[in-house]
């Protein structure tokens, strides 16, 4: 079936991915074979103009943007197999756009700039499975350094029109951020995991919510089970913040992934 072609008249979707471990998705690994599968049939969605990114992988004091005409990869892991340190991905940059956005933002009173930066594994890994082409150009996002959940929702709600300019908005990290329970898997994280992932759901997805109630429980996402267990550090999950904030109004989300990587659940979420 061919990719659809958004129109000027067309309201692109939100995805917030889990990207998975490294390079992993794009090593065959047994564990990713469904993520990998899911990473893949992104490139379903109607065809934008632009990717914007916001990766886990990147903090600033202020939203930053990929400037760039053509950024290169960062390889920010270690430990895997050569082959995963030769990926290109020779994508454009959008610096005139970046522009524009940056401005965007100083006009909703969000400190922003376009910086020299490249594009981390949380871009390209899954931009390799789901665009292999590199036909679009991409733009990067950084996280806010502070990671005030509120401020990346507000941060979210400030881009939101780009949705109706050709842009696909991508989150790009993790339901379930926690190393040491990744490594060593047990009934106990996996049950944590499930209970996270479950208030996740009905945050984002059950009905009769308002946006006001979804950002709230999301401002609030300590409250959840197992919330710090499930994140020590919440980077991993911010970039769902953004997704909920550039939803606005229309922010009832559907669960696009649900499946279990590395002994946990984890869940991918997007909004049409």
């Amino acid at each position: 079936m061919p990719t659809p072609i958004a129109t000027p008249h067309t309201t692109l979707p939100i995805v917030y991915l889990p990207h998975g471990g490294g390079p992993l998705p794009l090593l065959n690994d047994p564990s990713h074979q469904s993520l990998t599968q899911f990473l893949r049939s992104l490139g379903q969605l109607p065809k934008p103009e632009i990717i914007l990114v916001i990766s886990a992988h990147w903090e600033a004091p202020t939203a930053q943007f990929t400037g760039g005409q053509a950024p290169p990869l960062i390889f920010d892991y270690s430990g895997f197999p050569p082959e995963s340190y030769e990926y290109r991905y020779p994508a454009a940059g959008a610096p005139e756009r970046v522009q524009a956005w940056v401005e965007r933002l100083h006009s909703a009173h969000i400190a922003a700039a376009s910086v020299e930066r490249g594009w981390d594994h949380g871009s390209f890994v899954p931009l390799l499975l789901s665009h292999p082409a590199a036909a679009i150009p991409v733009v990067q996002l950084s996280l806010l350094r502070g990671l005030d959940p509120a401020a990346h929702i507000a941060l979210g709600a400030a881009l939101a029109p780009l949705r109706e300019e050709g842009v696909l908005i991508l989150g790009s990290g993790l339901s379930f951020h926690n190393m040491a329970a990744f490594f060593q898997p047990s009934q106990d994280a996996l049950a944590r995991s499930q209970a996270f992932d479950d208030w996740l759901f009905d945050a984002l997805c059950a009905e009769g919510l308002s946006h006001a109630e979804r950002c709230a429980r999301l401002i609030n996402w300590q409250s959840a089970p197992h919330a710090r267990f499930c994140h020590p550090r919440e980077e991993h999950l911010l970039p769902l913040h953004v997704c909920l904030g550039a939803a606005q109004a229309n922010s009832q989300a559907q669960r696009s992934y649900s499946d279990y990587l590395m002994g946990v659940k984890v869940s991918g979420f997007s909004w049409n």
